[in-house]
């Protein structure tokens, strides 16, 4: 494997350290050239290192970008990869005449890489927020990272994560503190304790913070020392702030360090109060040396740090809290040293330079491997739904849906049309389209492929014709394009008006397989319609293969809503249907009557965003008593965590119902649509009936007769959730078969 790395060749600091140890390291591994488009110190260091290296520099762009696509095709490169703007945007080029993908790692949030200088936040910066979207694969340095370019719609499955790390095999040396004194021309006591920051002088590094918090320590304790290693535009206004402050002789300007080691070995304290950063080398050098650490919780130090135990973060800007903890380690030598044991063991075990490599290794055989399938572009799959409208039961169908698939079968390629095509790429790490963008979906099918239908209850128009019309066409155009298709956990109905009737019996008398997640009115309504050409199996809905987030987990999302850790807890999940208003008055005083009669507290769980919300707010209003609501929206395995806390669960929503079942959480049913009343039926689960006649005193008495027989039910429940997990899987296993 041949990987040529591109870069400005003017970096410093950590991206410095990690592109350097980073190729050293893979040159052992593979074959790797590193081009710098400057001369300097950069390249200086990494041919002193025994680093293959060219500099490319001749004052003419176009024709340092025709060296480079030289090198990559006599030296018979596979794959580049760059770092930083100027780097990227030669890559993407390059890519073009070359045919090789390009990697490029994320050092730092790139909208904030040029905030000293406006001519070069309107050139560089935007060159590189250009080019940043033509290359092929992302590796960000923290999981922070990964999640900030997801949310400015970068692909989730082009992104890796690489953490920064460091060789803790080296011979870092020996150093004095009293020789780096005068090496730098400080002044340090034996009873000074020294405070460190080994940063580049820039606004984002929060240097204000620092001073701020040293103001705070030395009214304390003036025998603390305040050491600022680095350069940067920013070093006059520091050095005013320092004076202004009276703090000249606690807080020293050291300038350029050149051995970080050197540096962290004379510190008692590493800290850095940055409002962005990636993963500072800083931190890891400062581990290396089994420093204390206090740091702003940015990029991925929370990895790092566990706080409060080998270490301590503070939210960004906040000097009070900076200065509390550094107080904290100022006063007790053993803690410093407690903490720097622990975090040198954590980093030593995880933030190795062999562990980056090792990972570095992974990604490129994935983009080579990518790149071999490129050419059999089309998907295996196509999976049409409601998908990207963040409703927590079609996602949870999806996200069983794509697991399931791929458990039967790991390579399959799977592509999902959603009104959110980021969004569900970033969630399920699957490829996605938009929904109606129907030339692209038209070419992405291919014979003898596989498209589903599903899961949920799609074909009906009882919410709307105009969606059922969609669905079923999507499907036509699947069978003209000689594809598979397969109805996955569907519910059919009810079909109302007779001309959709007609066209739902055409066109799903073309399908191959019909799989239903119940019985009844399902099974009923495609008989009705005389479907009879497909295969049509009885299997259960898929999100009952989805497992809840951890204990711990839910927990930290209960007390972040504000709900008591302990229960007994009767959980309501309520929507709109139709402009009714009645329903929402008896659930209020059900909740009220089960709370002072039971002493359960209701919590309200929305589940789709924010129409749910706004009704449950609504009831609560009405409620004379106190209920907690679920304000943020949570992932398909965290909303199941929370509805397992509840003792009972009464809902309208389908999935919530399923959720609560297969958690062993004995349900009562408020009907809107035939779906509900036919899961019900499915796991012998009582009704209240439906939402237009529903009546309090009977409501009233269904939960109390549930309350009475709670154990009895949960142990039925969790045995009927086993045989739907296994129904479920079956539609996988149905899907791969037609493949």
């Amino acid at each position: 494997m041949k990987v040529l790395h591109l870069i400005g060749g003017g970096d410093v600091g950590g991206a410095k350290t990690h592109v350097l140890s980073l190729v050293k390291e893979l040159s052992k591994h593979i074959d790797v050239k590193l081009i710098s488009f400057r001369k300097g110190v950069f390249a200086e260091d990494a041919k002193a290192m025994g680093i293959d290296v060219e500099v490319i520099q001749s004052g003419n762009i176009l024709k340092d970008i025709r060296r480079v696509i030289s090198i990559v095709r006599n030296e018979n490169f596979i794959m580049t990869h760059s770092h930083g703007a100027k780097a990227n945007m030669i890559a993407v080029i390059v890519s073009r005449y070359t045919n090789v993908p390009t990697v490029t790692t994320v050092h730092s949030d790139y909208r904030l890489d040029y905030l000293q200088s406006f001519v070069k936040r309107v050139t560089f910066g935007i060159i590189n927020t250009i080019a940043l979207r033509f290359i092929d694969y992302y590796v960000a340095v923290s999981r922070n990272f990964k999640d900030m370019l997801v949310s400015r719609k970068f692909l989730a499955n082009k992104i890796f994560t690489v953490y920064n790390g460091i060789d803790f095999d080296d011979n870092i040396g020996t150093y004095n503190k009293n020789e780096f004194a005068r090496k730098y021309n400080i002044t340090i006591n034996e009873s000074d304790i020294l405070i460190g920051i080994l940063v580049r002088l820039t606004p984002v590094k929060g240097l204000n913070v620092f001073i701020n918090a040293a103001k705070e320590v030395v009214k304390k304790n003036p025998n603390v020392k305040f050491l600022i290693g680095g350069e940067g535009e920013e070093r006059k206004s520091l050095e005013s702030k320092v004076n202004s402050l009276g703090l000249s002789d606690n807080v020293l300007f050291l300038g350029f360090v050149n051995n970080s080691y050197e540096f962290m070995n004379s510190i008692d304290i590493n800290v850095l109060t940055s409002i962005s950063e990636s993963f500072p080398y800083s931190i890891l050098e400062g581990t290396r040396i089994k420093r204390a650490t206090v740091s702003s919780n940015v990029g991925g130090l929370p990895d790092l740090i566990d706080h409060g135990v080998n270490g301590f973060l503070f939210n960004p800007g906040d000097h009070i809290k900076l200065s509390e903890y550094l107080l904290k380690l100022v006063n007790d030598k053993n803690l410093r040293e407690e903490m720097g044991n622990r975090i040198y063991l954590k980093a030593s075990e995880k933030f190795s330079l062999k562990n980056m490599c090792k990972t570095q290794l992974d990604i490129y055989e994935s983009v080579l491997k990518a790149k071999g399938e490129s050419s059999h572009s089309h998907p295996d799959v196509i999976i049409s739904g409601y998908y990207g409208f963040k409703n927590i039961g079609d996602d949870a169908m999806l996200m069983a849906i794509t697991q399931n698939l791929l458990q039967q079968k790991e390579d399959a390629k799977i592509m999902v049309l959603s009104r959110e095509p980021h969004e569900t790429t970033g969630l399920y790490n699957v490829d996605s389209m938009f929904r109606f963008n129907l030339l692209r979906i038209l070419r992405s099918m291919k014979p003898g492929k596989l498209f589903i239908n599903g899961g949920g209850n799609l074909i009906q128009d009882n919410t709307s014709t105009r969606s059922l019309m969609y669905y079923l066409f999507m499907i036509w155009m699947a069978k003209k394009r000689h594809m598979k298709v397969m109805l996955y956990a569907n519910g059919i109905g009810p079909i109302n008006r007779k001309i959709n009737r007609r066209i739902t019996r055409y066109v799903l008398n073309k399908t191959d397989v019909i799989t239903l997640r119940e019985n009844s009115p399902s099974k009923q309504e495609i008989d009705n319609l005389l479907i009879t050409s497909p295969k049509v199996i009885i299997t259960a809905d898929p999100a009952t293969t989805i497992q809840p987030s951890t204990t711990e987990h839910i927990d930290k999302i209960l007390s972040n809503e504000g709900i008591e850790s302990t229960g007994p807890y009767i959980g309501f999940s309520i929507r709109k249907w139709h402009g009714l208003g009645k329903y929402e008055r008896v659930v209020a005083d059900t909740a009220d009557y089960i709370s002072k009669t039971h002493g359960l507290k209701p919590v309200f769980i929305p589940m789709h965003y924010p129409s749910d919300l706004a009704i449950c707010e609504r009831i609560v209003s009405k409620m004379s008593g106190d209920a907690y609501i679920i304000k943020n929206k949570y992932s398909v395995p965290e909303t199941i965590g929370i509805i397992s806390r509840m003792d009972i669960l009464v809902g309208m929503r389908l999935h919530a119902l399923i959720f609560a079942a297969c958690q062993g959480i004995p349900v009562v049913g408020l009907v809107y649509e035939p779906k509900v009343e036919g899961f019900l039926k499915s796991i012998n689960q009582p009704s209240a009936g439906h939402v237009k006649d529903l009546d309090y005193e009977n409501l009233k008495g269904i939960i109390e007769n549930v309350l009475k027989d709670k154990s009895k039910i949960s142990k039925q429940l969790i045995g009927v959730s086993e045989s739907l997990k296994q129904k479920a899987i079956e539609n996988a296993k149905i899907a791969i078969d037609l493949l």
